[in-house]
């Protein structure tokens, strides 16, 4: 342990050799619930920081490519669907992370999961990350590639290594980051529509009366369908897992308390779940920006589905072409480090989780910043933009079961039937290894969705395979729980600690213990009493960070019958 976990005077840390340490400030509490006192962000500045990080311009190719396979019809219904489906999973998580101060991780272990149960999930989130982060990387670098003549290749590598300076430093710099750019987004991105609305009023109906175009360019003429919508859902429905990424922010949120709780509840819903409501029109704006250049700008075919191009071309219309280069370059160069800060961000919270779980040594978060970004850049130079729809249909099989299973167990099994816990658990010793719950519904919904996804139950349900997952992800937590009778959630009902958990207002408590292995301070939630006594026979307690790290187990408390 003493090589794991060393004191320096800005608290607890961690580092993966012996003597190297990070300051608590740079890891932004990785691997535990994010203490008060490091909380000091008003309601409003955290939900702006939030909603900052989904400035991203894939909603536009999304909405884009979706539209252009399958219609304006099909498009819109599914991009309603896929809203709502947002909404109801949304809320009970964004909930729970505001409340309780823990990243979804946290909240998905004691959410039917388990200890390491909830490690399959963390590689699923780990996914989402760099598989947008390629995505909003392939944008950027269209845009060096239009603007100034950088080659692809060049532009992604360009791409990905001016996010790594940026998130280095954690939330801090990431809300200073997002409160300061957004201003400059809104105006640079709400412009172009609001020109071709009062410049071509005619625009909206070509629009609405789209039925898309073939690989040849030919019309498709396709009407509405149920398939049709669901194949436009899968695609948008593979950014169910960007509520993960609302959480690393709002778990920040100050305490909830009568003199806060309009502000606090508006900043929870509006940053939480509210984000799909910015993304869906920008999913809208992105096809009516398609359709209107497939329409009216020559050659523009091919070109349609990419923002860069969307931008230059609407620019050009309202000013001389220099100027709309310069501009398009910002918005895109701006976009992408707003989301990709974010992204980087959270999947070296995703990969330093699971890591530090199965080995027991936690390397620091920086170095997974590093693996994130290699295997997004890799997905990069594979072109993977040619093959977009493809891998996100695919991808949102794995998050749609994970994000319906965890919203299920939180507001049917904790709410509703009252078996798993109320309280989320994510502490060592606490939790069982694995909880068949949610392990085993993610397993299954997730196994039998990708099946109908790839035909194995013909080719006429395929396009289900999201509906499939989500239907199974909400049926079957509540099922097993029943079945188990909810055995598995906790090892141990009591941490040993006498100190209540939670103050007067159902916050987590402030008051702080001292950590018998790193001699810190810790704050009450992240503490458990150590099965090792003091040398005076006296209880010794240990933090949830320092028991991670613990390969001989010693201090881990015996299950409770």
């Amino acid at each position: 342990m003493t090589d794991q976990l060393t004191r320096v005077p800005d608290g607890p840390v961690a580092g993966g050799r012996e003597g190297d340490a990070l300051t608590e400030t740079l890891e932004d509490y990785t691997l535990r619930f994010a203490p008060r006192s490091y909380r000091k962000w008003s309601t409003a500045v955290v939900a702006t920081s939030a909603l900052g990080g989904i400035a991203y311009l894939a909603d536009f190719s999304i909405g884009a490519n979706i539209g252009i396979a399958h219609g304006t019809g099909n498009a819109l219904w599914g991009i309603a669907l896929f809203a709502a489906v947002i909404i109801a999973t949304g809320i009970p998580l964004a909930v729970y992370a505001a409340r309780y101060n823990l990243d979804l991780d946290l909240i998905t272990r004691g959410s039917g999961f388990g200890y390491y149960g909830s490690v399959v999930t963390n590689l699923i989130f780990a996914s989402f990350t760099f598989i947008f982060f390629a995505l909003e990387g392939s944008i950027m670098a269209q845009g060096l590639e239009l603007g100034l003549g950088i080659p692809l290749p060049v532009g992604y590598l360009a791409s990905t290594l001016i996010v790594l300076p940026l998130v280095i430093y954690g939330m801090k710099a990431l809300a200073k980051l997002q409160v300061w750019t957004t201003p400059l987004w809104l105006v640079m991105m709400v412009g172009p529509l609001v020109y071709l609305l009062v410049a071509h009023p005619s625009a909206v109906s070509d629009f609405l009366a789209f039925g898309g175009i073939d690989e040849n360019g030919a019309p498709r003429g396709e009407g509405v369908s149920w398939a049709g919508i669901m194949l436009c859902a899968g695609v948008c429905l593979s950014l169910i897992a960007q509520i993960a990424e609302q959480i690393d922010y709002l778990r920040f949120m100050p305490p909830k308390t009568p003199e806060n709780t309009r502000r606090w509840w508006t900043a929870v819903l509006v940053a939480g779940p509210g984000w799909v409501l910015f993304g869906a029109a920008k999913q809208i704006v992105g096809l009516f920006l398609a359709v209107y250049l497939i329409g009216h700008v020559a050659d523009s075919a091919g070109v349609a589905n990419q923002p860069v191009h969307q931008f230059v071309m609407v620019y050009e219309e309202m000013m001389p072409p220099w100027l709309a280069m310069t501009l398009a370059l910002i918005l895109v160069v701006i976009s992408q480090i707003k989301i990709n800060v974010t992204n980087a961000y959270s999947g070296s919270l995703a990969w330093t989780n699971s890591f530090t779980r199965v080995t027991k040594t936690y390397p620091g978060r920086l170095v997974f910043v590093v693996v994130n970004l290699l295997i997004a850049l890799v997905l990069m130079e594979a072109n993977m933009f040619s093959f977009l729809n493809e891998l996100l249909n695919f991808y949102a099989n794995c998050a749609i079961a994970w994000i319906v299973v965890v919203a299920t167990d939180i507001v049917v099994n904790k709410w509703l039937l009252k078996i798993s816990p109320m309280a989320p658990e994510f502490r060592r010793g606490m939790l069982y290894a694995v909880n068949p719950v949610g392990f085993v519904s993610v397993a299954v919904a997730a196994g039998a969705s990708i099946a109908v996804f790839f035909g194995a139950f013909g080719d006429g349900i395929a396009p289900y395979s999201p509906l499939v997952a989500a239907v199974l992800a909400f049926v079957l937590p509540p099922i097993l729980a029943v079945a188990t009778r909810g055995r598995y959630y906790l090892r141990r009902t009591d941490d040993g600690i006498d100190l209540p958990m939670y103050d007067e207002y159902g916050n987590p408590s402030d008051a702080t213990l001292r950590c018998c292995v790193t001699g810190a301070e810790f704050e009450r939630p992240d503490m458990l009493a150590s099965a090792v006594p003091a040398p005076d026979g006296s209880t010794q307690y240990i933090s949830s960070l320092a028991l991670a790290c613990d390969k001989t187990g010693v201090h881990i408390l015996p299950p409770q019958s």
